[in-house]
């Protein structure tokens, strides 16, 4: 395994590696996946987590909108693209580890396919999980049928 994630633990700021080096060096799961955080970039708001391959994360960056890897369909599930509510890529990041993305967004309307602004909406304790929210848009209207 690469040492390069423990080399740039010590590494001063300015250090600078390229991109190929880091996605041939990164913790990849079996499938290929890393999980991908979105947060909202201005709030700090956690939006929701997909996975991303190699080529979704190639793509992110160099078009600025969000593509995320489907594990259902088995293809790029690029966001919004049949909702309209798009995700427009400010920064991204890879933890320290080099197995997850942080994805600094600005997210056009709900995040969630429920029509929730997140995908964080079942609030638990020791006894339950609760809803905590209401959509902010029918998914009816966002895909154009009950999903």
């Amino acid at each position: 395994m690469s040492r390069l994630f423990d080399d740039l633990e010590t590494a001063a700021p300015g250090t600078r590696v390229a991109l190929d080096e880091l996605i041939e060096n990164a913790r990849w799961n079996a499938d290929g996946l890393m999980p991908a955080i979105a947060q909202q970039h201005d709030s700090g708001e956690v939006l929701m987590m997909a996975w991303m391959n190699a080529a979704a994360l190639r793509e992110t960056l160099q078009t600025g909108q969000v593509c995320y890897w489907s594990r259902s369909r088995q293809t790029f599930w690029r966001k919004g693209e049949t909702s309209g509510q798009r995700q427009r890529l400010v920064e991204a990041r890879l933890d320290c580890d080099g197995d997850t993305l942080l994805l600094k967004v600005e997210q056009t309307g709900p995040a969630c396919h429920t029509g929730r602004r997140d995908c964080f909406y079942i609030r638990l304790s020791e006894e339950n999980g609760e809803v905590d929210r209401e959509p902010l848009i029918a998914p009816e209207a966002l895909y154009g049928k009950p999903r």
